[in-house]
């Protein structure tokens, strides 16, 4: 007996506790879909969540259709059955000029026989996702179909259940019927990282996130769906009720409820009140003026938008009105779509060329047959690499379909196989660089190519210089971007080493550069002329080789040459060297071009000087981890980084287990607290100096 009392007082507690996480779990979902507001992060919220699972393992009878939990889907279906609408759902008349609009509004006006004042228009985003009808009966969802012709469509309700952003249950009291029309989508981000995901799984890409939505909600088994990252936004009602409500998709002469707000900017309020998501971009605005206002402000925003709409709706606000306007054809007269120019186009594919980038890395471009896309006639996209051509297919001769949002670069989606011609030709990435010559390689593990040019490369010019010229390398006082710009735009400088040849007169004679400032700038860079190894071979800005990497490989060399003409072998034996960087190294040095301007550097006076190799296993701080923090007396932090690493230990930037000390100077912040809390010894300036020196 004991046994059993004890299992029900067991069974009475996780009761208990499960109804307080199913209700904290709705709110923080109501919270994150409807408000935008969430009150807790991932973390937490998933923490409530695996208690909840945990909770309803244990206790299997008290799991109910409701539950959180339950959004994983059923078991597959063999097809999905066809619903009638109870109401219709109707299509949109189109307009894609301003004075469709001022057409629209017009006849608007006429029809009410508005004679003064303006007539006032809810306007919505109109987003590209797939149309849905959702049904709540005595405030429960009970069923949900697609859009299909019209008059039928098709049963997703398992699908859609699965949904974390729609509630199971209304929050708020609603008639015994109601009756939501909106649009099931999928955000940017998530739509990025699902497709992330199948390329992982080596499965099939979506074009763009409106497929993949109407993909993943017409899916037979609802397991995949409640993996899929779905929204739903709700835009407008249907039957509500013990009848048929009044307004915008209303079927005349049939029985009737009146609704709850006689405008639908009221209904869409009222929506939200029930706890379902409602979009937040919205406004009321008064005749064609302010249509076209709220068109345009929109148009600038849309790329900033976390999902993708193709235009925005305008809908007669007063239901009253919207019943004396009514419908024409399958549409209303009531409401209007107005679209944003096509983002997607197909063309021809004429040629694939590569540009190359600042950095050095090559981009495949498509060159176009001109067509007009996104608002704009596009001549070049975008293929991104080389395993994106080929895992597109995308051949040179290929009717292509290309997209453009907003002022996102265009790119090319897919080739349309079935107009592909028999001399379509595969693209095959160059051997050398198309600017400089030198040759490309596609390092390990990395999916760009990338020209080894560096120093030489003209495409790689400015930001090889203004690299070079930073603080922590050659640190060239006065040497701006801008003069840095004009400079290689103008032919003066074509490599590094040309700065050391500028003059006085030729620099005062530019804009904004005086005598005197020319004349700084000439002695910053004679300045540099002697630079220490470390920051030489950083400045020469060596892919995978930061500062740190630069003062190991000095400190382990002592000399240029003995760098240069290191093996990968040697330069594995480097401290934190390892075989991507040592492969950097090797082919850096490799390239022709890259040995050509060090030599022109030294013939103008460049020499780095020598370091002391230094032994890190018998320095005194051998292999030991600093961090630096606060104001020392008399050291920078950059000088007393010297001296650690002279001695054989290591500079890190955040203070962690693995520190072993860290030198706090005055004003020392948070690493000195979070030292004291990690108990890691703590140093002055004085205590640095005698551990450096083996006192």
């Amino acid at each position: 007996m004991t046994d059993i009392s004890s299992q029900l007082d067991r069974e009475n507690i996780a009761k208990v506790r499960i109804a307080e996480l199913r209700e904290e779990l709705a709110q923080h979902n109501h919270r994150y879909y409807v408000l935008d507001d969430p009150l807790v992060s991932d973390a937490e919220y998933d923490k409530l969540f695996s208690e909840l699972s945990a909770l309803e393992t244990d206790f299997p009878l008290l799991v109910t259709p409701d539950s959180p939990t339950q959004r994983v889907g059923g078991m597959p279906l063999t097809a999905f059955g066809n619903v009638r609408h109870a109401i219709p759902m109707l299509s949109l008349n189109n307009a894609f000029a301003d004075e469709d609009i001022v057409a629209f509004d017009k006849r608007v006006r006429d029809i009410l026989k508005v004679v003064d004042g303006e007539v006032d228009y809810a306007c919505e985003l109109k987003f590209d996702g797939l149309a849905i009808s959702l049904r709540f009966e005595d405030g429960r969802l009970m069923q949900a179909v697609t859009r299909g012709d019209g008059q039928t469509g098709e049963d997703v309700t398992e699908n859609i259940k699965t949904l974390k952003s729609l509630p199971r249950t209304l929050r708020a009291a609603a008639p015994k019927v109601v009756e939501v029309r909106g649009e099931v989508l999928m955000f940017r981000k998530d739509f990025e990282k699902l497709n992330d995901a199948q390329r992982a799984a080596d499965d099939k890409v979506f074009i763009n996130p409106r497929n993949a939505a109407a993909g993943s909600l017409r899916q037979l088994d609802s397991r995949i769906t409640a993996k899929r990252p779905l929204r739903f936004f709700a835009y407008g009602w249907g039957e509500i009720g013990d009848g048929i409500v009044e307004g915008q998709e209303a079927v005349l002469d049939a029985p009737l409820t009146a609704p709850p707000f006689d405008t639908h900017t009221g209904m869409l309020d009222w929506l939200k009140e029930l706890g379902l998501p409602v979009g937040s971009v919205r406004e009321r605005v008064q005749g064609a003026e302010g249509m076209l206002a709220f068109y345009r402000r929109i148009q600038d925003m849309r790329p900033d938008l976390p999902y993708d709409i193709d235009g925005v709706v305008y809908k007669v606000d007063s239901l009253a009105a919207q019943r004396t306007l009514g419908f024409v054809s399958r549409a209303p007269r009531f409401a209007i779509a107005h679209k944003f120019p096509a983002e997607e186009a197909t063309t021809e594919l004429l040629d694939i060329e590569v540009q190359v980038g600042r950095t050095g890395a090559i981009t495949p471009v498509a060159r176009l047959k001109p067509v007009f896309v996104g608002g704009v006639t596009v001549t070049n996209a975008t293929l991104h690499n080389q395993d994106e051509i080929h895992r597109k297919d995308v051949r040179i001769g290929d009717t292509v379909v290309v997209r453009r949002a907003g002022d996102v670069i265009p790119e090319v989606v897919m080739p349309i196989l079935d107009k592909r011609p028999a001399d379509a030709r595969q693209f095959m990435m160059p051997t050398e660089c198309p600017v400089c010559g030198s040759a490309i390689e596609r390092p390990e593990e990395e999916t760009i190519w990338r020209c080894t040019g560096g120093l030489f490369c003209a495409a790689q010019r400015k930001q090889a210089i203004v690299h070079a010229s930073q603080r922590r390398a050659l640190d060239i006082e006065g040497l701006g971007d801008k003069l840095v710009d004009r400079l290689v735009e103008i032919g003066r400088v074509r490599t590094l080493a040309d700065l050391y040849t500028l003059t006085v007169e030729e620099l005062s004679g530019m804009d904004r550069m005086g005598e005197k400032s020319a004349q700084n700038l000439v002695q910053a860079i004679a300045d540099t002329r002697k630079p220490a190894l470390g920051r030489f071979l950083f400045a020469l800005g060596i892919r995978h080789v930061g500062e740190s990497t630069a003062r190991d490989l000095a400190r382990h060399f002592g000399t240029l040459d003995a760098v240069m003409n290191a093996s990968e072998n040697e330069l594995l034996a480097v401290n934190d060297v390892g075989p991507v960087v040592a492969a950097s190294l090797h082919r850096f040095f490799a390239e022709p071009h890259n040995r050509e301007v060090v030599d022109a550097l030294r013939k103008n006076g460049v020499e780095p000087g020598t370091e002391v190799v230094v032994d890190r296993m018998a320095g005194p701080v051998a292999d030991k981890i600093f961090v630096l923090t606060g104001t020392l007396p008399t050291l920078s932090r950059d000088e007393a980084a010297e001296l650690i690493m002279a001695a054989g230990g290591k500079v890190t930037g955040s203070v962690s287990k693995k520190t072993h000390y860290v030198v706090a100077g005055s004003d020392a912040g948070s690493k000195l607290a979070k030292a004291q809390d990690l108990g890691i010894a703590i140093l002055d300036e004085d205590g640095l100096q005698a551990l450096l020196s083996g006192k």
